[in-house]
């Protein structure tokens, strides 16, 4: 073991420590909001990972020195490229309880290398026991009372981890890497981690998904409302912080869904803002002035710090023994116990109600910004108006029968999509047969195999693959944003041969069909009813000048999925094997 004695005596009286940083990342300003300092050793040495140095130094008894060491690695890069980011910093809690420890050395630190200790995030590890209460909470403590903010790793949702997590009471908490890795092939992991969402919101804290590797693992951490990630789909450690994040990243199967919906800017208003410097007794008068003003917003440097509500402001100054005289002389940033909730101007008012929602913040108003940058103040009543508008609208075009969007709806939603140029497929879905059903069978059976057509085409199209719309009668369309658009036409096409025989009687099952007239009044004899899908492709939908263009082709693409029998599809002559019968 001398050898690795050696090496980390060397690393730490050299100073050989290499400084690397991984941004994390706020999803829903699409944007850095900090950096993970990453630590490393000699690239070509034994003590090159972080876990490696650390267990090394606990063993050596040289945790302290290591501690320090590291401190000032991080420190001094940071400061070298002047980020105006929040920084995490890995801290071994145990070292608190260590004799040699100082407190104040890591404000000195700061201090000499100019660093405001409300950008730093200390982040207790959990490489000592997690069940030792006693350091974890002292170790919080400590910072928190040196102005940092607190990170923990993800302690569980046993008793006992959440037990820790509500005396910590950190300001974020670190999702585990396990816990996301394949999260969107895992229903226990989903649960897991929307479990830990909901308690994060109850204890007013954020969420931060380690880890987050692929397009799928993000769309699902972005759905479930967590605001915060970090791990290789957005970047690799590097050397130099990241600026800036490409946004190309953050556009998947959603952005569809972004084209239709009202946008945070509709429901914008711009108030003037405060510094977080302004002095109490300045925001006093402010109020005194204009009983008109609720809400003051504070920026710093185009940033939001926080949110000033006029009622909870003179309610803590009035209820105080000495209010104004007290407080009068001290600034406004006193007053802001918390972050303010933000979101880009582009995020559509259905997502800021589900992050509402999902951190349970019961927030009057929040921070709405133009690439990161204070743009106005949203309000929770204007939003809940809007939503509310938009919902009796939906609910105006929508069909009686199936409660699914009617021609208005779906027809405003392809002209979006056609303006925005964003790629999808088209298909029109119309039952043959029906009418000698409904004579038959009377007009209640007749709606009851329109709703199951409804219920096959819901679960087979989510939200996110697909928009599916009634435009009357046994008329469906679906737009479809994902690949297997013919796929899933085959699925539906056969969940619906399957189902088709649970609306007839026995006897009409082994004849195949049912005998009726036809509307000549001729007795006919009529197969089961059966589904024609009529699909038009990604390529030729991009050529239509509007909805108009697109009705023309599916119809023209339904004619020809009628003249074959059974349930069948056919695709329009762009793709060469278009026609299919199931």
């Amino acid at each position: 073991m001398s050898f690795l004695h050696t090496e980390l005596k060397n690393i730490l009286h050299d100073k050989l420590l290499t400084v690397h940083f991984l941004p994390i990342v706020s999803l829903p300003q699409k944007n850095i909001m900090g950096n993970l300092a990453v630590i490393n050793g000699l690239s070509d040495g034994l003590l090159h990972g972080l876990n490696n140095l650390l267990v090394t130094a606990e063993y050596f008894d040289l945790s302290v020195k290591f501690e320090q060491t590291r401190q000032e690695a991080i420190f001094s890069s940071y400061a070298s490229f002047n980020v105006e980011k929040k920084l995490f910093v890995n801290v071994n809690p145990a070292v608190l309880a260590h004799p040699d420890f100082k407190k104040k050395e890591i404000l000195k630190c700061l201090d000499q290398y100019d660093i405001d200790p409300d950008t730093i995030v200390i982040e207790l590890t959990k490489l000592n026991p997690a069940d030792n209460f006693k350091i974890l909470r002292e170790a919080a403590n400590l910072y928190r009372m040196l102005g940092f903010d607190i990170a923990i790793n993800n302690l569980g949702t046993s008793k006992a981890g959440l037990k820790l997590w509500s005396e910590l009471q950190p300001t974020y908490v670190k999702m585990d890497r396990h816990f996301i890795h394949g999260i969107h092939n895992d229903s226990f992991k989903l649960e897991v981690v929307q479990s830990v969402q909901a308690i994060a919101g109850s204890f007013d804290c954020m969420i931060i998904a380690e880890g987050v590797e692929s397009i799928d693992e993000f769309k699902v951490v972005e759905k479930i409302g967590i605001n915060y990630a970090q791990g290789s789909f957005f970047a690799e450690p590097t050397a130099m912080p990241l600026m800036k994040i490409d946004k190309a990243l953050f556009i998947t199967g959603n952005d569809h869904d972004v084209c239709n919906k009202i946008k945070a800017a509709h429901i914008t208003k711009l108030i003037a803002p405060i510094c977080s410097k302004t002095l109490i007794s300045d925001v006093m008068d402010m109020f005194h002035h204009n009983i008109d003003l609720t809400i003051l917003p504070l920026i710093d440097d185009k940033v939001a710090t926080g949110i000033v509500f006029r009622e909870h402001f003179l309610s803590q100054l009035f209820t105080s023994r000495f209010g104004i005289e007290l407080y009068g002389k001290k600034t406004i940033q006193t007053f802001i116990d918390k972050p303010p909730l933000s979101f880009d101007e582009n995020v559509s008012i259905e997502f800021i109600s589900k992050q509402l929602t999902s951190t349970m913040r019961i927030d009057q108003a929040f921070i709405i910004t133009d690439n990161g940058e204070y743009a106005g103040i949203g309000t929770t009543l204007d939003l809940l108006e809007e939503i509310t508008k938009q919902q009796i609208r939906n609910a105006k075009h929508a069909n009686p029968l199936t409660l699914l969007p009617g021609s208005v709806p779906i027809n405003d939603r392809i002209n979006q999509l056609l303006q925005a140029k964003i790629p999808f497929s088209f298909g029109y879905f119309d039952l043959d047969h029906f009418k000698p059903y409904n004579d038959v069978y009377g007009y209640s059976a007749g709606d009851d195999i329109i709703k199951a057509v409804a219920d096959i085409l819901a679960e087979h199209i989510p939200e996110d693959s697909g928009l599916v719309g009634h435009i009357g009668g046994d008329d469906f369309i679906v737009i479809f944003f994902a690949n297997d658009w013919v796929a899933s036409c085959e699925h539906i096409l056969e969940a619906f041969k399957n189902t088709v025989p649970n609306y007839y009687k026995d006897e009409d099952i082994k004849a195949g069909g049912i005998n009726t007239e036809n509307r000549t009044g001729e007795k006919c004899f009529f197969p089961l009813i059966c589904l024609s899908v009529g699909l038009i492709d990604p390529i030729s939908t991009s050529k239509c000048q509007s909805h108009v263009d697109l009705a023309d082709l599916a119809s023209q693409a339904k004619k020809q999925a009628k003249k074959i029998e059974g349930n069948s599809l056919f695709i329009n002559q762009r793709i060469a094997s278009s026609s299919l019968k199931i």
